[in-house]
């Protein structure tokens, strides 16, 4: 009870709406579907009001349109509007600046450019105040109560640098969380991260399933015993069933899929029953649209997000690059939310260093969050073990003096990895006009 109280404290310390929200959260979730959506439409029409008053992209957009705010009025009229891309936010920056954003609190934040084209951009304080609330609803699902412990197991956006030593500590302090990452994957650091969990012994895990499905590996093969957590939560890749049972027979608990986008609000989680992952309609409005942007009911679609509280910095249907499968259907848990049934997000292979090191892919997007002047695109090849290929679209703003700096983090993971820079026009889509931007061609 009393870890319980200093996290509340802690948070409303932060923003003294964190706990409000939550509750907030817990209730709805059980509203009829119909009543959550008019809570959506009435959201929708002021920050759609505010966008145009105030934004000067938005203004024009819909003056161009001959459209008015007044004009959308519910979920199915977003239809009437374009779908927004990086590549629109980028030329237009300047334009999505507010009027009023010197009055208001912001946190700066990017995209980590699995897209091969990272993004910079806003958001408020509530808005990670409600990222953070919608989280723990959804951890609700596997028995996690404010306060427990938590293991999180990623890189990049989950995991604080390795420097901020202090930002690891006060987690710990404050939400009782430790981090394991991914990007250090070796025999010694997978015994090592056994000991952890069954010293910290976890009520909730968390984290990329890739990691986790190596992890697991490792333990079956050394026939390591392993502390068992209530569920593990798995985020970011898509998380195919074998992976599913390997992780769910060597952890012994339930494993359950969740999908979030932070630059546009959207989130969805699998309840225990797992019919799909619930579409939150609290933080923002998740679309699934066919080629021609129209929604979906039922059927394989682009996910389009609209964040309804991102004030500093409104995205209305923009484009996540994620594809997802809508269902016309209810989960039987009595959650009021739609579901996807699948989530044909982006998967991200795991290197092998000379060494013998698995380094997962995610590694070279965390390079890419901070060294990507320039650089529009770029895809990340291992073509043997010891060449890594690194393919780059650049523009006129490139700077060249960041590639020794990549050079120089790559090789602090492997002295074995030649690395090869290769300019190109353009990265090679998919059929489905996507591209991963991790390939290990040996694996």
């Amino acid at each position: 009870m009393l870890r319980k109280l200093l996290f509340i404290f802690f948070h409303n310390l932060y923003d003294s709406r964190f706990y409000k929200t939550y509750k907030m959260l817990q209730q709805s979730q059980w509203k009829d579907y119909d009543d959550l959506k008019k809570e959506q439409e009435v959201q929708l029409r002021k920050i759609l009001e505010y966008s145009y008053n105030n934004v000067p992209y938005y203004h024009d957009l819909f003056r161009l349109l001959k459209l008015h705010p007044r004009d959308i009025k519910k979920f199915e009229d977003l239809e009437k509007l374009p779908i927004l891309t990086k590549e629109i936010v980028k030329r237009n920056w300047s334009s999505f600046i507010p009027a009023n954003l010197d009055k208001m609190k912001y946190i700066n934040r990017a995209t980590g450019g699995s897209t091969g084209t990272p993004l910079k951009y806003r958001i408020t304080k509530f808005e990670r105040v409600l990222h953070w609330a919608t989280i723990y609803n959804t951890w609700g699902c596997g028995g996690y109560e404010l306060g427990d412990k938590v293991l999180i197991f990623g890189g990049g956006s989950l995991v604080p640098d390795k420097n901020a030593k202090w930002a690891k500590f006060i987690y710990k302090l404050l939400r009782n969380f430790i981090y394991l990452s991914s990007f250090d994957m070796d025999e010694k650091d997978m015994k090592k991260y056994v000991n952890i969990i069954n010293r910290f012994k976890p009520k909730i895990g968390y984290g990329y399933p890739s990691s986790w499905d190596l992890l697991a590996k490792f333990i079956k093969l050394h026939n390591l015993k392993i502390f068992s957590p209530s569920a593990i939560f798995t985020t970011s890749e898509k998380l195919y069933p074998p992976i599913r049972e390997e992780i769910e027979e060597v952890f012994r608990c339930k494993v359950m899929d969740a999908y979030g986008l932070n630059d546009g609000g959207i989130s969805a989680y699998e309840c225990s029953k797992h019919s799909g992952l619930h579409i939150n309609t609290e933080r923002s409005i998740l679309e699934v649209v066919d080629k021609k942007g129209n929604q979906l009911k039922n059927g394989k679609g682009r996910i389009l997000a609209t964040s309804l509280y991102n004030y500093v910095m409104p995205f209305i249907r923009y484009e996540t690059g994620d594809i997802g499968y809508i269902i016309d259907d209810m989960c039987t848990c009595g959650r009021g939310h739609k579901l996807l049934k699948d989530l044909i997000g982006r998967s991200v292979d795991v290197f092998i260093t000379p060494e013998g090191k698995n380094v997962h892919g995610w590694f070279f997007l965390f390079i890419f969050w901070k060294h990507c002047k320039g650089i529009k695109e770029y895809q990340v090849i291992q073509e043997t073990l010891d060449k890594i290929v690194i393919e780059i679209v650049k523009d006129e703003k490139f700077e060249e003096i960041q590639l020794d700096e990549i050079s120089k983090i790559v090789r602090e993971k492997s002295e074995g990895w030649n690395i090869e820079y290769k300019f190109v026009d353009k990265i090679e889509r998919t059929g489905a006009g996507k591209y991963k931007f991790i390939i290990n061609k040996i694996r």
